[in-house]
């Protein structure tokens, strides 16, 4: 039996050591006792280092508490699922992670797995950004609406009230006609008070946003890097050009945005068992700066969603974590400063976006 579980322990250690997912072992009383190399370099820090300390001290601050809770759950024998807390790399930057662990009371230790969704937490603060801009505009339209009702009732009904007045067999009696006279500037009252009210719906609806000339290569390359893990785990390639056009004048974090939400949906949406392939270049058409991106992965049936890819909300493809915003967004962002953006797709033969800038 003792030569079985060694036989047994001998092939567990491959798995550890090669997984991509994040593994570790800690005991009871909260320090690493094994880490695998996924999580070291996930964190930036060496095995030796996450063994130095406690793990409360790698933990963000905000989160301590919760998970100290969590924590001790664990040394009770509870197991922990769907749980998310933040670690903080050796660079410095915040790591979200969602965890599993279960405990072993014999041994005093607890076996635990935990994915990095760091870069789905960024596409969700963004969302939650696109939802309470909603809400405010939503607001300001209710607002703009009781204004309307209350400063329209009373031309509207005066001028009913002048209209009841009106006797149509004394046209050419000076009352009316002097009757007459004021239907028409009560006319003209509500006339110009609607023009006000459309002219402040424009205004609000009118986003300024002020440009700079943003660099695509610079843009890329952050997103990138925030998403370091996605891209390392799914093998993602890219092919990128961007020698023709290197600038546009743009909204900077729009750009992150349609950057990130792209490659995230070309990740997500990637053929089983085919990595990622994805070209993204620049071009100049007619003195329009052109940014086009190619990818291999599940593509779309035009014919049947083709016009529904950019509405809000829209899933094509059965995957859990779809929100339908992602697509949404992009053309928001492309459409608010005066672009478009255009897509050709087919089943299992990927899809190109092309967007085209303002002048």
């Amino acid at each position: 039996m003792k030569q079985l579980i060694e036989t047994e322990n001998f092939r567990l250690e491959p798995f550890f050591n090669l997984s991509a997912d994040n593994l570790c072992i800690t005991d009871f009383a909260g320090y690493f006792k094994k880490v695998n190399p996924a999580f070291a370099k996930l964190l930036g820090y060496t095995e030796e280092e996450l063994y130095s300390k406690p793990i409360s001290e790698f933990i963000y601050e905000a989160d301590r508490d919760l998970t100290a809770q969590h924590g001790q759950n664990l040394t009770n024998n509870v197991p922990l699922y769907n749980f998310e807390n933040r670690y903080v790399s050796k660079a410095g930057e915040l790591v979200w992670l969602y965890w599993t662990a279960t405990p072993s009371e014999e041994e005093q230790l607890v076996y635990a797995i935990a994915k990095d969704i760091t870069h789905k937490k960024e596409l969700e603060e963004e969302r939650v950004s696109l939802v309470t801009n909603l809400v405010q505009a939503n607001e300001k339209l209710k607002q703009l609406n009781h204004i309307t009702s209350h400063d329209l009732r009373s031309p509207v009904n005066n001028l009913v009230y002048l209209v009841e007045m009106l006797d149509t067999s004394k046209i050419d009696d000076g009352v009316t006609l002097q009757i007459l006279e004021h239907v028409k500037r009560s006319a003209d009252g509500l006339k110009a008070s609607l023009n006000a009210y459309v002219d402040a719906i424009t205004e609000n609806e009118s986003l300024k946003e002020e440009l700079e000339n943003v660099y695509f290569d610079e843009v890329f390359q952050e997103v990138k890097e925030s998403i370091s893990t996605l891209l390392s785990s799914s093998k993602t390639e890219f092919v990128v050009d961007f020698n023709e056009a290197e600038y546009v004048p743009f909204e900077r974090k729009y750009m992150q945005s349609i950057f990130l939400n792209l490659i995230s949906n070309s990740i997500k949406y990637a053929k089983p068992g085919v990595a990622p392939i994805i070209s993204i270049k620049t071009q100049v058409d007619r003195g329009r700066k052109k940014l086009i991106y190619i990818d291999n992965g599940l593509g779309f049936d035009m014919k049947k969603i083709g016009h529904l890819i950019f509405d809000l909300n829209q899933r094509f493809h059965n995957t859990d974590d779809s929100k339908g915003l992602g697509l949404y967004l992009v053309k928001k962002h492309v459409t608010s400063l005066g672009g478009s953006i255009q897509v050709d797709s087919k089943v299992n033969q990927g899809t190109t976006f092309t967007i085209v800038f303002g002048a």
